[in-house]
């Protein structure tokens, strides 16, 4: 009895220094990664899904599940072109691409129009959204994109190549953050370009670019978004006393005949004024801009540099920090914001841009009237 007592006891502790041994292995083993977030990309018209499927097929964190667009060719132009996208995972319809890819979030890049379609779609079966800049084509349908995510408990981003740029994140720190201008008073915000047909944007693009209905306008949407935005959040989410814009045709294309493709907005606060410049007749590329306070100004060339004079300092040129993981770029962004590791804020908040979609209905407003429009929350 005394030796089977003793083989008992030895075999315990046998069991005992094993379950041990097993228990520190596991500990050493690294946790499991989290599985990739499966995106699908409702819309192929407009021109910036090309570089965002370029790098969604090679981002270690996203698997592109499913794409959308009614029209076949657009289909078959950007399925054949990536050769990592399987051909099943195409489709015409998107309740279909919902239904069967079943994304956690959606990239959207239809027309500015279909936006709402597309959110509410999402929103029934709780997908998250991220859609491409402008938001939208009016007040009315900015809110009821809200309403709708509101409503399903997702988050709706907007993208903005401008959101990524180092020298925008500089801009916040140095006049907001760190206050070294003093109080801002004054901004003057400059986007566009040459024209989507003249820098050879794709004809589906320039399309629904030059047709009202689907855009809300021409450069007065296509580019007084990005001020819309940027002003927005430098302004701290605060609405303008008063919206006043100017349109002009001024290109002889027919191309453009049935929107505008000049146009500048003046917003008014208590205590600051913002001027946005946006245009389709720029001799060259411009994302700029100027920022003016009580101590000095800060000049933001491009995306990755800036100026910045302080009275009785002189100037001083420096590069801007790179923008620190994951806000960086949009699809670690929206990673980030759907993994529940960061809330969105700045630039593609919801709250931001339905501010920014009223300033733009406001502007449009103005321009078709001649008058100073009120931005009424």
């Amino acid at each position: 009895m005394l030796r089977l007592q003793l083989r008992l006891n030895a075999l315990i502790s046998c069991a005992l220094v094993l379950l041990a041994c097993d228990s520190a292995a596991f500990a050493d083993e690294p946790a499991s990664k989290p599985a990739r977030l499966r995106i699908g990309v409702a819309g192929l018209v407009h021109g910036h899904v090309y570089g965002f499927l370029q790098a969604a097929v090679y981002h270690p964190d996203v698997e592109i599940v499913g794409l959308y667009d009614a029209r076949p060719d657009l289909l078959h132009r950007y399925g054949r072109h990536h050769h990592k996208l399987d051909p099943a995972i195409l489709f015409s319809d998107l309740e279909e691409m919902l239904a069967k890819a079943r994304p956690e979030a959606v990239a959207v890049f239809t027309d500015t129009f279909d936006h709402l379609q597309v959110v509410e779609a999402c929103a029934r079966r709780g997908v998250h959204v991220m859609v491409e800049k402008p938001f939208a084509v009016s007040t009315e349908h900015a809110r009821a994109m809200e309403r709708a995510a509101t409503r399903a408990g997702i988050h709706l981003l907007v993208n903005y190549e401008t959101t990524w740029y180092p020298s925008a994140r500089a801009a916040w720190q140095i006049a907001k953050q760190d206050q070294r201008l003093g109080r801002v008073h004054r901004m003057i915000l400059n986007f566009g370009h040459r024209g989507p047909k003249e820098i050879g944007m794709p004809d589906e693009f320039v399309a629904w670019l030059t047709d009202p209905d689907r855009n809300g306008g021409g450069a007065l949407y296509d580019f007084g978004c990005y001020g819309a935005n940027l002003a927005t959040w430098l302004m701290d989410n605060r609405r303008p006393a008063s919206v006043m814009a100017v349109t002009q045709r001024l290109k002889s294309d027919p191309t453009y005949r049935r929107v505008d493709d000049e146009a500048t907005i003046v917003l008014t606060y208590p205590d600051a004024q913002v001027v946005i410049q946006a245009s389709w007749n720029w001799p060259f590329n411009r994302k700029d801009m100027e920022i003016y306070g009580e101590r000095g100004s800060l000049m933001i060339p491009d995306g990755g540099s800036y100026r910045l004079r302080l009275d009785g300092a002189g100037d001083s040129q420096a590069q801007a920090e790179p923008v620190p993981p994951p806000a960086h770029d949009p699809i670690s962004y929206l990673v980030a914001v759907v993994r529940g590791r960061i809330v969105p804020s700045g630039p593609s908040s919801l709250e931001t841009n339905v501010i920014a979609a009223e300033i733009l209905d406001a502007a449009r407003r103005s321009a078709e009237t001649h008058q100073a429009i009120k931005v009424v929350e």
